[in-house]
């Protein structure tokens, strides 16, 4: 019968494959450390925004920077893990879960890797058109300590951050909101709950963005409103990620129409036609069909004896 199209079923969506997956992440992480770089802004309105931050926080009462800076500073055993945390998990768990969903969640996995990237591109945004002091920079007046400098001698940063020791003139910071620290551990957490499959993932789904967001703001790195900020960045990606889907794909449309490319494994492998425009396989066999004995070109006059026992006669 004629080959038809299934009502309902979608065209499966088209197999990604880690050598063009890792080079558009590598640049998108490229992009957010250029932009971080670059979107420096000035030094006077970083810090006015900065204040203006603290502000309103403490119009609100929920400063909750200043108990937990002054708790880190006082307790080097919660202090030291801190800066650890803040350091290194950032730059470790997101890659860690992008390729576990590449191996295991393939379906689900351009979803997630898009709304990341669309999201981490509207806090570039953010960087450069709010130039932002984080706590542990402003002037000792106003009571933080910079616990990444008061503990560097226990780990490879310096005074400047999360960067290596000697590196700090190679980042922004003033950096500081939207917090993408926390953007990312809340990607990660809703990763792990929505395709963790057990009770552990599920629970480290909760906890590592619930314990980076007192991490950051502990350490001076962020104020509240950063992380809130970023919580609402990684919203505003996760609705726009379906947009950019469709973009990209039209984009990748076009591209294959100007410059078709034909894969190697289809070249050669024809599907093999059946009489009434059946489509088969190639090896494939009608039940009870058997091999013709008639040459290319030749006409089968065929009677019920010559196509073999029990073969019904040709169709008049």
């Amino acid at each position: 019968m004629p080959q038809t199209e299934t009502p309902g079923i979608e065209a499966a969506p088209p197999r990604l494959r880690w050598w063009t997956e890792l080079p558009l992440i590598v640049l998108v992480y490229a992009c957010y450390s250029a932009g971080r770089l670059l979107a420096r802004g000035d030094v006077t309105s970083a810090v006015d925004h900065g204040l203006a931050i603290l502000r309103v926080e403490k119009l609100l009462y929920i400063n909750a920077e200043h108990p937990l800076n002054r708790l880190f500073r006082t307790e080097a055993w919660i202090g030291v893990p801190a800066d650890f945390w803040y350091a290194s998990l950032h730059y470790m768990v997101t890659p860690v879960i992008l390729v576990w969903l590449f191996r295991t969640r393939a379906v689900q996995y351009r979803a997630a890797r898009t709304w990341l990237m669309t999201s981490t591109f509207i806090g570039l945004i953010g960087f450069t058109l709010l130039p932002t002091c984080p706590p542990r920079l402003l002037s000792a007046d106003h009571g933080f300590v910079d616990t990444m400098a008061q503990y560097s001698s226990y780990g490879w940063w310096g005074g400047e951050a999360s960067a290596p020791r000697g590196l700090g003139g190679m980042t922004n910071q003033y950096a500081a909101m939207p917090s993408l620290h926390v953007g990312w551990a809340l990607w990660c957490g809703v990763m792990l709950w929505r395709h963790g499959g057990t009770r552990a993932a599920k629970t480290a789904g909760v906890v590592y963005p619930l314990v980076t967001t007192i991490v950051v703001m502990g350490t001076a790195n962020h104020y509240f409103l950063d992380a809130v900020a970023g919580a609402a960045v990684m919203g505003a990606g996760l609705l726009l990620a379906p947009l950019v889907t469709r973009r990209a794909d039209r984009v990748a449309g076009w591209m294959a129409g100007r410059f078709p490319f034909v894969p190697v494994a289809a070249r050669g492998a024809e599907t093999s036609i059946v009489s009434a425009g059946c489509q088969t396989s190639p090896g494939e066999r009608i039940p009870r069909q058997r091999e013709s004995r008639f040459g290319p070109g030749a006409e089968p006059g065929a009677t019920p004896s010559d196509a073999g026992d029990g073969a019904p006669a040709a169709a008049r």
